[in-house]
Formats: structure tokens, sequence, C-alpha cells
């Protein structure tokens, strides 16, 4: 009889199979690779990868396999499984050790379809270096690989529960610095005066309508299993936003330009809207469907450091911007723990380069990884109205970059809990914070004047 298996196990893939095959004993992952294709409600408690985070993984069975193949019709991954140990965080990369329980060596599939649904995979994950924290049936999987290797069959029964030890262990919760709670403007205003002071950074604000939305930007949104929504096809996007609406661009000097244009249109982008005033953020955190009105909404409340706050014309700036240019094939090629003179002398560099170029002609090909990883406030040009009422300004997220929950090296992360909603919003209209003067738009302008000035039903 089996025994009760975990409910979760990590699947490490690597590009290079020389990491999986042979003698294996220490592996490493790239920290902005960590966590993809997890579910976004464990993904988030181990971001941090502190003691809990690591202590958490280390109990976890492990899947340490090569990305898919293809060959005359069939596929194939090399496999391995067994457990970590001594896992170590650092500001680049994960290393940990690991120990293999059984060698499944290169294992066929008849299609990549047979491989996805043996590790629940979609068809990008599959194809990609990662570390993820997959939920499913582990005893399953092993018997999946048996079917594959029968003579390996032994030596799976054999396990009996070895780095099978996380059946009842839970993932860690997610961490928030909540600093209080607002049920008004006055209470709002309070908690950050309240608030110590800084001399070296500056503050923004972002306004939630729903307390438990994340800091990520649209175009690295995931589904609730960790895939992708819209990143693996970013430079499409942008190019037939471009094609179908091109008059509308001419004035855009830079491609950060166009990523905030495009951002003001609707298209997921690698920016996430912040602003200035706090007010502002307070009536995003309540300005909602009347269905929300109950839910708390949540302001967030970013202090980052002044070497972080970039213009629209910062170098750094343009860099990531460019990213958006790059195919999702071509974005898989950095490698962003290279030193500089080995970055900018890979094909993708050039690329890169080129992108740039085309902006910049004088730029020089000495791009900064550890920059193109980084995420980096931009204060934009103020082209369209909503920015300008609205105080607003942008978070840039680099290759790769995740902001986490609590904050980062640069940006101090703080929230305030809004409830009372309706209550709020009354108190901001009459010091004329609106839909009409944040939304500065004829259509919401009409919306606006239309609910203000709409006759109560007659009462019977």
């Amino acid at each position: 009889m089996h025994q009760q298996m975990p409910e979760n196990f990590n699947f490490i893939a690597f590009g290079n199979r020389d990491y999986v095959e042979g003698e294996v004993d220490q592996i490493g992952m790239n920290r902005g690779r960590m966590f993809e294709y997890t579910p976004t409600d464990v993904a988030k408690g181990l971001e941090e990868l502190d003691s809990t985070s690591i202590a958490y993984l280390e109990k976890l069975p492990t899947f340490l396999c090569s990305e898919i193949s293809r060959e005359k019709g069939r596929a194939s991954m090399v496999i391995r499984y067994g457990r970590i140990s001594n896992v170590e965080a650092g500001r680049k990369e994960v290393t940990t050790r690991f120990e293999t329980l059984i060698d499944f060596g290169e294992v066929e599939f008849d299609s990549v379809t047979q491989a996805q649904e043996l590790f629940a995979a979609d068809g990008f994950q599959l194809y990609r270096t990662h570390w993820a924290v997959r939920k499913g049936d582990i005893q399953q999987i092993l018997d999946g690989l048996v079917a594959r290797k029968p003579e390996l069959a032994d030596d799976v029964e054999d396990l009996n529960g070895v780095g099978m030890d996380a059946a009842n262990v839970q993932p860690p919760p997610q961490k928030k610095n909540i600093v209080g709670t607002a049920d008004s403007v006055e209470a709002f205003l309070k908690i950050l005066q309240e608030l110590p002071a800084s001399d070296t950074a500056e503050t923004f604000y972002r306004g939630h309508e729903n307390a438990i939305f994340e800091l990520t930007p649209s175009l690295l949104r995931k589904w609730p299993d960790g895939g992708w929504q819209f990143m693996p096809n970013e430079d499409r996007l942008c190019k037939e936003l471009l094609i179908a609406h091109y008059d509308e661009f001419q004035g855009d000097q830079y491609c950060f330009d166009r990523l905030v244009r495009m951002q003001h249109y609707g298209l997921p982008t690698r920016l996430l809207d912040i602003s200035s005033n706090p007010l502002v953020a307070l009536f995003f955190a309540c300005y909602c469907p009347p269905q929300l009105m109950g839910v708390e909404g949540e302001v967030i409340i970013f202090r980052i450091s002044s070497d972080a706050v970039k213009y629209y014309d910062s170098d750094t700036v343009s860099c990531i911007a460019n990213l958006s240019n790059l195919t999702y094939p071509q974005k898989n090629e950095i490698d962003l723990t290279q030193d500089v003179g080995t970055f900018n002398e890979t094909e993708v560099a050039g690329k890169l380069l080129h992108h740039i170029k085309s902006e910049k002609g004088f730029f020089e090909p000495k791009i900064v990884p550890d920059d193109l990883g980084s995420i980096v406030c931009v204060k934009a040009k103020r082209t369209n109205t909503r920015i300008k009422s609205q105080a607003g300004a942008f978070l840039l997220f680099g290759h790769e970059a995740t902001l986490p929950e609590f904050g980062q090296e640069g940006i101090e992360i703080a929230r305030i809990t809004v409830i009372g909603k309706q209550h709020i919003l009354d108190q901001l209209d009459a010091i004329n914070i609106n839909a009409t003067s944040v939304y500065p738009s004829i259509d919401q302008t009409a919306v606006h004047l239309r609910e203000r000035y709409r006759q109560p039903a007659a009462v019977e």
C-alpha cells in the first residue's frame, strides 16, 4: 500500500542536458526563473526564499528534468527523481544539493502532449529552464514513468516513502506589511502622517480595489496554475497594435513612450501604474463595481530609493523597455548571471542593441545584465491627460523581474487596508477627486455626470 503522498513537488528543468545527465550533485537556478509555472497562491508565500520557504522546498519530492526535445515525431526528456538539501538563495542564483533516488534516464513519449499530461504542464513549461512548485499526484507521475521504464518498477516500489515526507506540510503564507486600516479620508491621512519620513527615497502609491490583487504588471500576470497569460506574446502584442494604429505612435521618441501609450489603451505591458498623489491611489482602492464595495481594498505605499528612480530618457529605461521587441525564444537566451563583457558578445545582446540604437544611435554595446533584470521607477512624459490628472509614474519591470509583496532592496512596501469605500468616495468627491478628475476623458465624465444627476426612483 502506498503511503499518503505530498500534494506538491519541485519540478526543476534545464535546457542544457549536461545539468541533468551524468554525475549530478549540485545545481543552480537563476533567481528570476524561480517559481515560474507555480500556482500563484504558493509562489507568493515562497518568493522571499527565507528559512521557512527553504525548509518547505527541501521537504518536497523533486523531479529534475531536461527540457523536452522532439525528433521523428516522438518526444523525450531526461528525468531524475530525488530530493534537495542545503538550498542557498543568493541575489542572482539559487543553489541546492540534489540527491538522486531514481535515475529514469531518457524517457520517451509518443507526443509532447503525453509529457504535458503526466506533469500537468502547459506547452511552454516543458521548453523552459525554470524551478516550479507544482500540485499533483506524485505516485501517479511515478507510475506513469514506470509504464515507460518497467525495469525500474522495483526501484520505485522500494522507495517506501523516501523523499515523500511533505504529505501534511503546507506552503508558507504570503507576507504583507500592513500598517493600518482606514475607513475615512481622515484616518487614511493620519496613517500616512505617522509613517517615518525618508530623505533618501521618493514615495509613490497605488490603489487596489481588492486587497488580494498582486503587484504584477498586466503582461506578467499568470493563470492560477502559474502559466503565463500574455508574456510569451509580448512582441506580437506591441507590433500588432503599432500596425493597426501606427499614426497614434508617431510622436513617441522612445520605446518606453510607446509602452506608456499602449498601457493607456489597455494593452498588457511590463509597466505598473503608480502615483505620487496618495488620494488618487485611495480613489482607486474604493472605485469599483457594486459587488466589490464590501470587499477590502488597499493602498500600497512605495518608498523607492533615489537611484532606482529614472526619467523617460534614461539608458537603463531604454534597455528594459526594448525587451518588448524581442521574441520569447530570444528572451529565453538572456543569461543575467554573465558579466558585462561576456553578455554583450552574445547574439541576443546584439539583437537588443539593434533595437536600442534605433532610438539612441550613440548607445554603446555595454548593456549591464543587472540593470536589465531590475525594476525601476520611471517618471514619464505627461503626454496624456490621464497621466497628468493621476500624477502618474510607472514601475518598469526588467527581464524575469518580480516584485515581492513585502518589497525588495531599494523598494520598501507598506500597505493600508481600506474599508467603508462608499463613504470615502463621497469624501473624495467633495474635494473634487472623482471619476471626472481622475479619468478626464469625455466618456468617463459623461458616466460620472449621469450617475451624479440620476433622479431616484419613485417610491410606491
